[in-house]
C-alpha cells in the first residue's frame, strides 16, 4: 500500500502527474470537486484552505519584523537545536537546489536557509524568516500541514494549494517538547521535484526525531512523571515510561483523569458521583473498573481512597499551567481540543467546561488579532461567536471581509440578526445543529 504521507509512489512520472494534480487543482476551484490522483491528505487540506478563505494566489503575510524575529528566535526552543538541523540538513541546504526552514508552532517562518539564489527565488513567495506559512494564511504548504495534522507529510508541486508554490516540492515534520509533547514547530526541506522521494520524508523525520532526542538530553536529569494526554482525545493516552503508550478505554480514561485531578484521593462514594452523577449504580461496577484498569496501569492506581501511588501529569495541567503564568500562546498552542469531548461524567464535563472558560476569557482579554485567529480556525473555535467578534475588532478595517463575513453567518444560524440586535450565546448554550459556512 503507497504511505499517504508520500506524495509520488514508486514510478510515477512527475511531469505527468504535476499536469494531473493543476487540472485536479482548477477543477476544486471551479466546482469544488475533487478527484484523482489527489491523495486523502491533500483533499482535507484543500477543504480547510477554501474554508479558511485562502485565496488562490495569495503569497503569505509577513507578520514579524526585523526586532520582533529577533526577540521571537532568541526565546524559542527550537533555537536550540538549530545546530543539529544545520548539521544534519546543512548539505542540502547550501547544494544551490533546496532550502533548510525552520517555522514555530503558529507556522511562522524562524529560519530559512540554503544557497543565496534558491534563496532569492522563494522570496517570490514569501517563503523567508517573519512570514506566516500556517495552512489558514497560504494554503497547503509542506510546514503549514505538518502542523495542522502533526504528521510528516510531503506537498508535491500542484499540490499546493496557492499557485506561486507550485513549482516548489518540499517535505516537513513536526517537532514535539519531549516531556509535555507539546508541538513546537517544524523542520522542512524545500526544493525540485526530485524531493517528492521516500528519502526526503524519512530524512526530515529523522531530525525531528533527533532534534526532539537532543531537547530531552538538556532538559534536567529527573524521572519524567507519567503524562496523561485528554486533550482532544476521546480515549486518553497514558504514557509512562520508555516504551509504546497505552491507549486506555473512555471510562478508565475518566478515571484516571479525576484522580489525577484530586492527588490527595477520592472516596468509593465520591468517585462514583464523579463518574456516573445520580445514576443508581451497585458499588461492584465501579470496583470492576478499577481492576480492569490496575490491570492495564499496575500499581498505579491505590485504594482507601481511591488515589495515584506517584504524581501524573496531564496535558490539561500544561494548559492550566501556562495560563496561571499568563503565557496565553503556549496555552493555546498546548490546547489540542476539549478534553475527553464525548465524556458525560460530571467531573469530566466540570473539568473541561472551566478549562475551555479560563482560555477563552484570557484569550478575549488579550484580544492579540495572531492568537484569536489561530482558535478561530480550530474545530471548537470556528463557531465562536464572541471570538470572531473579538478578532474583527482587533484587525484593521482592510482586513476585516472574512470575520464579517462569518459573523454575518453565524448571527443567521443563533437566530441573532443582525449586530447589536441580541446577545451572543454563551459557551454553555446548546448550539442548534447546523453547517456554517
Amino acid at each position: 500500500m503507497l504511505n499517504p504521507w508520500l506524495a509520488l509512489e514508486t514510478g510515477a512520472d512527475p511531469v505527468e502527474r504535476t499536469g494531473a494534480l493543476r487540472r485536479a487543482h482548477e477543477a476544486f476551484l471551479t466546482e469544488g470537486a475533487i478527484g484523482t490522483p489527489v491523495r486523502e491528505v491533500i483533499a482535507a487540506s484543500w477543504r480547510r484552505s477554501a474554508r479558511a478563505a485562502v485565496e488562490p494566489d495569495r503569497v503569505a503575510p509577513v507578520e514579524l519584523d526585523e526586532d520582533d524575529l529577533a526577540e521571537h528566535r532568541a526565546a524559542h526552543p527550537l533555537a536550540r537545536v538549530m545546530p543539529l538541523f544545520r548539521e544534519l540538513l546543512g548539505t542540502i541546504a547550501e547544494d544551490g537546489a533546496h532550502l533548510l526552514s525552520v517555522c514555530d508552532e503558529h507556522g511562522r517562518m524562524l529560519w530559512v536557509e540554503g544557497h543565496p539564489q534558491v534563496r532569492r527565488r522563494a522570496e517570490a513567495m514569501n517563503f523567508v524568516p517573519g512570514a506566516r506559512w500556517a495552512e489558514a494564511s497560504v494554503g497547503t504548504n509542506a510546514p503549514g500541514t505538518a502542523l495542522a495534522v502533526d504528521h510528516a507529510v510531503q506537498i508535491f508541486a500542484a499540490e499546493h494549494y496557492c499557485r506561486p508554490v507550485q513549482p516548489w516540492t518540499c517535505a516537513a515534520a513536526p517537532v514535539h517538547d519531549p516531556g509535555t509533547r507539546r508541538l513546537l514547530g517544524v523542520v522542512d526541506i524545500t526544493g525540485g521535484d526530485h524531493l517528492a522521494s521516500p528519502h526526503s520524508l524519512a530524512l526530515v523525520q529523522a531530525t525531528a526525531r533527533a532534534a526532539e532526542a537532543h531537547l530531552a538530553s538538556l532538559a534536567p536529569a529527573t524521572v519524567a512523571a507519567p503524562l496523561l494526554e485528554v486533550l482532544g482525545r476521546d480515549e486518553a493516552l497514558l504514557r509512562a515510561g520508555p516504551g509504546a503508550p497505552v491507549r486506555l478505554g473512555r471510562r478508565h480514561s475518566e478515571i484516571l483523569l479525576l484522580l489525577a485531578a484530586h492527588p490527595d484521593g477520592l472516596s468509593g462514594e465520591r468517585l462514583a458521583l464523579e463518574l456516573y452523577g445520580d445514576r443508581d449504580i451497585s458499588p461492584v461496577t465501579l470496583r470492576a473498573e478499577l481492576s480492569r484498569l490496575r490491570s492495564l496501569a499496575g500499581p498505579l492506581v491505590a485504594s482507601r481512597p481511591y488515589r495515584l501511588t506517584v504524581r501524573v501529569r496531564t496535558d490539561h495541567d500544561t494548559v492550566a499551567d501556562a495560563l496561571r503564568a499568563g503565557d496565553l500562546p503556549t496555552a493555546l498552542a498546548a490546547y489540542r481540543g476539549p478534553l475527553l469531548p464525548t465524556s458525560e461524567a460530571p467531573g469530566v464535563v466540570r473539568l473541561r467546561r472551566l478549562l475551555e472558560d479560563r482560555l477563552r476569557q484570557a484569550l478575549l482579554a488579550r484580544r492579540d488579532p495572531l492568537l484569536l485567529d489561530g482558535w478561530v480556525r480550530t474545530p471548537w473555535g470556528e463557531d465562536d461567536l464572541q471570538a470572531w467578534e473579538a478578532l474583527a475588532g482587533a484587525l484593521p478595517p482592510g482586513a476585516r471581509a472574512v470575520p464579517t463575513a462569518r459573523l454575518r453567518a453565524l448571527r443567521g444560524a443563533y437566530g441573532l440578526g443582525p449586530e447589536g440586535s441580541g446577545e451572543p450565546p454563551g459557551r454553555d448554550a446548546t448550539y442548534p445543529q447546523r453547517s456554517v459556512t
